[in-house]
């Protein structure tokens, strides 16, 4: 059987003995159970794959390709971090097919469909993260004059699932002592460095020896160059002094004394994660950047502001320390404030009761009359009554549209006058209280707060009959509208009729 050797691709057997083949130059594999090598299809798709090369390095102008290049090219790209770049060339990357696309016929709804597709195929934070470097890339073309517009801005991302689990979730305490127990010797001290340090696995991994020196580790952060300077906790010296010696100029090394990869550190941590989720020793969902996260959680609810979450975690701005800490159980630290608002809402209760007994007064106390009294000392209230002046004493509706007479000391029933309207209550009465009766014809208001009565004179009222004291009166105030109380229980020797239409005020 005859070889043929293919300049630009790998073709190997993984370690379950499965045959593959990479594109070298852009690292896209070929699916060899569709396309067996050596077949029609498999000359194809390496056809196609080298071509992407091909007009990659000649973009047509006006395309997409061309932008992308140039965009490349600009110290806007080089100068990122080299996490930075490597995320932005895995998304540029997958963008290649369309290359030759011309720059007008991007518009939003083809930003949205590439957006769908490339989440369809390798998850919702791909699709979205294509999509944020599609619009970082137009934004610098448009900055530059080589596209009139935008078209991925203002296009939102896709939202995660509701009932999706968290991504890079906190630890807990007990999986945080258990993970420690069950590493091997090489891989306690990176683990703790993204432990207690808040470092990225990356970070962790590459720190090289000489950023650790007098008990503090001086670095700067892989993917935001923002610095990072704390000492070292006490866990992280213990970690230090038991470390095995090894010769890589990295803090952290492997079983073979090399510098770790973050491939292989990963490589290393799936079997034993996978073995204690299976003894129940943690939950699903634990991730190595997680750590970073668990940090953020324990500041927060100890009580740290934003900045210094920022500052620990080496974050330029407060946002990204607010999504870090994001779930942090702040029960803690909120206990007082709901205490003082229990306090508060029942210091308004105390006072709105107090309020209303202010204003909704008792009854007249019993030596004024009772329920029992007599039907012939019953006063009638004229419906209509109105007062466009208010008492203190009359500030609730609740107030009964009926007093009972009281009969005087002198053995002489009660006369009275009384109204109730929308703006409050007036009363006139005629008690005999004592051998010195009040004023015959006074409009009295009376204040049934039971500390005693209050008077306060308007002009006589005028009697419509002639002699004595008014069967009715009618009575035209300054300040009050008309008040009449038909049908008045008299006392003996005096006639009874009904209200007249109101006379003119009298004169003074």
């Amino acid at each position: 059987m005859t070889h043929v050797r293919i300049k630009g691709f790998k073709i190997f057997l993984d370690r379950h003995g499965r045959q593959r083949c990479y594109h070298r130059a852009t690292g896209s594999p070929i699916d060899l159970t569709k396309n067996p090598i050596g077949s029609a299809g498999f000359i194809a798709e390496c056809a196609r794959l080298t071509a992407l090369i091909n007009a990659t390095e000649c973009a047509k102008p006006g395309t997409l390709g061309l932008l992308i290049t140039r965009y490349k090219a600009h110290p806007t790209f080089t100068d990122l971090a080299p996490r930075t770049k490597a995320d932005y060339l895995r998304c540029l990357d997958y963008l290649k097919p369309i290359a030759d696309t011309p720059l007008p016929r991007f518009t939003s709804p083809l930003i949205v469909n590439i957006r769908d597709k490339a989440a369809q195929k390798h998850g919702r934070r791909f699709g979205n993260y294509v999509k944020t470097v599609l619009a970082l890339v137009f934004a610098w073309g448009k900055e530059r004059g080589y596209v009139a517009g935008n078209p991925a801005a203002g296009i939102k991302g896709i939202r995660r699932s509701k009932d999706a689990p968290d991504a890079n979730r906190p630890w807990g305490d007990g999986e945080r002592e258990a993970v420690l127990a069950a590493l091997a010797h090489h891989m306690v001290l990176p683990v703790t460095l993204m432990m207690y340090c808040g470092l990225d696995p990356q970070d962790a991994l590459k720190l090289p020896r000489s950023a650790v020196a007098d008990g503090k580790i001086d670095t700067k952060r892989g993917k935001t160059g923002e610095a990072v300077w704390l000492p070292l906790p006490q866990p992280v010296q213990n970690a230090l002094a038991r470390a095995p010696t090894h010769s890589a100029i990295t803090l952290c090394a492997n079983s073979h004394g090399l510098p770790w990869t973050v491939s292989g550190f990963r490589a290393s941590w799936r079997p034993l994660k996978l073995r204690l989720e299976r003894e129940g020793l943690v939950h699903p969902g634990l991730t190595l950047k997680g750590l970073r996260h668990t940090v953020a959680t324990i500041l927060a609810e100890m009580g740290y502001d934003e900045r210094t979450i920022a500052d620990m975690l080496g974050q330029k701005t407060i946002e990204m320390a607010r999504h870090y800490s994001r779930r942090a159980d702040k029960s803690q630290k909120l206990t007082a404030v709901i205490e003082n608002f229990d306090a508060e809402v029942n210091r308004r209760r105390t006072k709105l009761s107090n309020l209303t007994l202010e204003s909704v007064k008792p009854p007249v106390p019993s030596e004024f009359g009772s329920e029992n009294s007599s039907k012939n000392q019953q006063v009638n209230w004229c419906p209509g009554a109105e007062s466009n002046h208010r008492h203190a004493d009359f500030q609730s509706a609740a107030l009964p549209t009926e007093l009972p007479g009281h009969p005087s000391r002198t053995g002489e029933p009660a006369c009275g006058i009384a109204g109730n309207g929308e703006s409050g209550w007036v009363i006139a009465w005629d008690f005999r209280l004592s051998s010195v009766p009040l004023r015959s014809g006074t409009l009295s208001r009376i204040s049934l707060s039971g500390a005693g009565v209050k008077t306060k004179k308007c002009r006589p009222c005028v009697p419509n009959t002639g002699g004595g004291p008014a069967a009715c009166r009618t009575h035209r105030c300054p300040r009050q509208p008309r008040l009449h109380a038909p049908n008045v229980s008299l006392p003996a020797g005096r006639p009874a009729s009904r209200c007249r239409p109101p006379l003119p005020p009298s004169p003074q």
